[in-house]
């Protein structure tokens, strides 16, 4: 959980609306209800990608990406000036 509010803080700092899904709920409920609302982007923070030092980052109707914890930030901004 803290690698999730370290991201929030510093995407929250830097202008971008953040939400912040710690719901106890199965991770498929959470991408589908990102779906459902319609998020742009998605960071998905999960043991087995922790254990690699990573996260999973995937735009809406984009390719799932693999980013690098001390990267997403920088990821995450990057593809929204591409917008």
């Amino acid at each position: 959980m803290m690698v999730a509010e370290s991201l929030y803080s510093q995407l929250t700092e830097a202008g971008v609306d953040v939400m912040l899904d710690d719901r106890d709920e199965r991770p498929g409920v959470k991408f589908k209800d990102s779906e459902l609302v319609g998020f742009p982007i998605r960071i998905g923070i999960g043991d087995r990608s922790l254990a690699n030092g990573e996260i999973e980052v995937k735009p809406r109707g984009g390719e799932l990406s693999k980013v690098k914890v001390e990267d997403a930030v920088k990821h995450v901004l990057d593809w929204i000036k591409s917008q």
